[in-house]
């Protein structure tokens, strides 16, 4: 059977992708490919200078613009500046970061994570013709929502247990608002991915020991940020992707291998779970979505 590659994207003249986290890792890879396959690419990235650097290299084809998800201020301004566009890929994220909040007082991973990503998809929606496309990770399998203290401000902090619970809540959102564009006859589709192990500065920034633990796995056990940027690539181009699919590598555990259709835990398919998310989402960010 033929493995699906950055090859295979068919061409993108025409269409316009924004790609949150752009300046960077996996991002940077989506964008330069998107780019080379002929797209108009959006690099929306906090550290413009970066992003700058990366667009130049991609050619006029790619531009880039400031966007902070950790505050829902520079979210607004960022989804004002964009007219049309037609794939959102909501890449950008944290990873078991050291206890701190957002610029909204949010917990830093689920703030990022999540609930920047559900405003800024929110913001974008009836300006997107084609698809949202979401990267979650197989730590969702770890994540629990509590949707009584989403912000561990009750709870003993946990890294991981934040970043798992940030994952779980992308797929949870990519379920639930392909649920809500079908009921509404939408022909937009939300669909989400994750990479493996695959190895990019993400794991640099823990603050802690772990940084060098993962160096070394980094080195040693994972796939390249090109291979772990396939299965984003391929839901965010592949014409025939179903809405509410999950794509991951097709090797041993996900862990790395070309672009398939996965599942995911019981957890991200409760629909009471995500209805309830949702609605606290809407109400911590002061974003209500619309579908018609």
């Amino acid at each position: 059977m033929t493995k699906w590659t950055e090859s295979d994207i068919v061409d993108q003249h025409g269409r316009t992708f924004v790609v949150t986290g752009a300046n960077s890792g996996l991002g940077e890879v989506a964008a330069r490919a998107l780019g080379k396959a002929g797209a108009h690419v959006v690099l929306a990235c906090r550290n413009t200078d970066k992003g700058e650097v990366v667009a130049r290299s991609i050619g006029d084809n790619a531009e880039v613009r400031r966007l902070d998800l950790a505050d829902l201020k520079s979210v607004r301004e960022f989804a004002a500046g964009i007219n049309s566009l037609d794939v959102l890929v909501n890449n950008a994220g944290v990873m078991a970061v050291p206890q701190s909040k957002t610029a909204d007082g949010f917990e830093m991973q689920i703030g990022t994570n999540h609930l920047g990503h559900f405003a800024l998809t929110g913001l974008l929606l009836d300006k997107i013709t084609d698809r949202v496309a979401t990267m979650s990770s197989g730590m969702h399998q770890i994540g629990s929502v509590d949707l009584d203290d989403l912000n561990w401000e009750s709870r003993r902090y946990s890294r991981w247990g934040a970043y798992g619970q940030s994952k779980l809540a992308n797929l949870l959102f990519t379920y639930e608002l392909q649920r809500r564009l079908s009921a509404a006859g939408s022909a937009v589709k939300a669909v989400a991915a994750h990479p493996g192990y695959a190895a990019t500065n993400l794991q640099s920034h823990t603050e802690s020991i772990l940084d060098r633990v993962m160096g070394v796995g980094n080195a040693v056990f994972a796939q390249s940020a090109e291979m772990g940027t396939l299965p984003m690539l391929y839901a965010a181009t592949v014409s025939d992707v179903k809405g509410g699919s999950y794509i991951g590598p097709d090797g041993l555990g996900e862990q790395r291998g070309y672009p398939k259709v996965v599942s995911s835990n019981k957890k991200s398919r409760d629909e009471r779970t995500a209805a309830a998310l949702w609605s606290l989402s809407e109400d911590l960010t002061g974003v209500e979505y619309k579908f018609t």
